[in-house]
């Protein structure tokens, strides 16, 4: 962090105006440097696929005091699983297999998200088999082969009413539990296609109108009224090259985010699929991403390092996924992972900030800063400025918070040339309080201050990490110190 003092006969640049008269105080002016450090933010961040539809992948190997503290910027634990698993009897459920590992991560500050999917190529039922018994209709398939009598698995009909009416009845038990919780960062629409991924060529081939794949996010909607869901990219087909389809088109007018699937599936040049789809939802939604199981994306020679951080750059992503045994992708792609966690979602950053030495207390001072968001998504969770003095005891002597800027206006742009945006904000510590002979000013004492930095609530509690140092523990960065003086009794 660059200091510099400037005396009056310098270059003034924080004015400060009482009474009518303008008096020039000598100012600090710092310019801290990026840490460089992996930022877990509301809304963005690494997501570990703790189950991978299969419950023994890939958080099984991770005992259970062990939450990945070592992994830079893991914000999310995601849970996928069939819904057989949750729900083996009408009516009685297994909520133990999510709420095991969650309860690991939320104790450390972190958020779950799931997927409940209706068909798997692995098991029989993923869809429960009292469903079908109760008469909802379906196909037997066998991966490769497409719908036959005498497939090793069964896919339900996505459009049969009975089928419709369980999973309705299932996924407001779910809502129940999970809409809107604070521990929640989203919920996928996985309830269509095989490995609820939203596409049928990998089980029994069938093929659905957009009215059939909409009952599904309606579904959603109907239930989870408050936490972010996200529609499959596959939901479309993999073959669009397009901004707009009629079904993501109305999954955004829904506040529905997008979810890419096929990042590193193939190898290039068909990397991935739906960039281009991605565009209409980031600027208003957080775009989620999933690249292909790292060790087969290996053996296929899909994956490249570098190709991960474009699809970050392209989709402008604020999730992206740990699709393996985590240790060993953190291993192998350390330097990739701390690369895309300087651009994956937003990363606010402090340019400058300048204030004066000196202040008198009752009377208005200025800091001046400059920000940028230096990530590839908005900052969606929005956040105000606040400017805190802290006393010699670490004790805060006062918050002063700027509504009037908001973070998530902050533009993005490509790596290193974000817009800066500069904010002059007026502040009085201690104000005094004019009734007829009697005057009232909080009891602030006469002294020198740390003055600390932070963004978060209108209220002025911190909720957005900074690539900053000297963090107080709270999200507030100690930036430099400010005097102040006695009120003048004169005025």
């Amino acid at each position: 962090m660059l200091i510099k003092r400037m005396g009056l006969a310098g270059l003034l640049w924080c004015v400060l105006q009482s009474q009518g008269t303008q008096a020039a105080e000598p100012t600090v002016t710092v310019r801290p440097q990026d840490t460089g450090a992996a930022l877990v933010n509301p809304a963005m961040g690494w997501t570990l696929h703790f189950y991978s539809n299969m419950i023994t992948n890939y958080g099984s190997r991770l005992e259970p005091s062990d939450t990945l503290e070592d992994f830079p910027g893991l914000s999310v634990v995601y849970l996928r699983v069939p819904w057989a698993f949750l729900e083996p009897e009408e009516g009685r459920f297994d909520w133990s297999l999510l709420d095991t590992p969650a309860q690991r991560w939320i104790a450390k500050g972190k958020q779950i998200a799931l997927r409940i999917s209706c068909c798997e190529s692995w098991m029989r039922y993923a869809t429960p088999q009292w469903v079908q018994k109760a008469g909802a209709k379906g196909y037997d398939f066998t991966p490769g082969k497409g719908a036959h009598e005498g497939g090793v698995y069964w896919e339900p009909d996505y459009g049969d009413p009975v089928f419709l009416d369980k999973l309705a009845a299932f996924l407001k038990v779910l809502a129940d539990r999970y809409d809107g919780s604070r521990q929640v960062a989203f919920i996928d629409v996985g309830s269509y296609g095989v490995w609820g991924e939203g596409h049928t060529f990998h089980s029994s081939g069938k093929t659905y109108d957009d009215a059939t794949k909409q009952k599904h996010v309606d579904l959603h909607l109907k239930y989870f009224k408050k936490t972010l869901l996200a529609l499959n990219d596959d939901y479309v087909g993999n073959q669009l090259r397009a901004e707009h389809a009629p079904l993501t088109d109305y999954a955004l007018s829904k506040g529905v985010t997008l979810r890419d699937d096929s990042i590193l599936v193939e190898p290039p040049p068909r990397s991935w699929y739906h960039a281009e789809l991605a565009q209409p939802f980031w600027p208003k939604l957080p775009v989620i991403l999933e690249h292909e199981h790292f060790g087969p994306s290996k053996q296929k020679g899909a994956w490249d390092g570098a190709l991960l951080l474009k699809a970050v750059e392209e989709h402008h992503a604020s999730y992206m996924s740990i699709h393996w045994w985590p240790r060993e992708f953190l291993t192998e792609n350390r330097q990739t992972i701390e690369r895309i966690n300087r651009r994956l979602g937003y990363r606010i950053q402090l340019r400058e900030a300048a204030w004066p030495e000196s202040a008198r207390l009752g009377e208005p001072w200025v800091v001046t800063t400059k920000w940028a968001n230096a990530g590839v998504a908005p900052c969606y969770p929005s956040g105000c400025v606040a400017v805190t003095l802290k006393d010699e005891k670490g004790g805060i002597a006062a918050v002063h918070v700027d509504e009037s800027f908001d973070v998530r206006r902050l533009k993005v742009g490509p790596p290193g040339r974000a817009d800066e945006e500069t904010r002059r904000c007026e502040f009085v510590v201690a104000r005094r309080y004019v009734d007829g002979p009697r005057v009232f000013a909080r009891g602030v004492k006469p002294g020198t201050y740390d003055l600390l930095i932070s963004v978060g609530s209108r209220d002025g509690t911190p909720q957005i990490a900074l690539p900053l140092e000297h963090d107080d523990g709270g999200r507030r960065y100690r930036l430099g110190r400010i005097r102040l003086l006695e009120h003048d009794d004169g005025r």
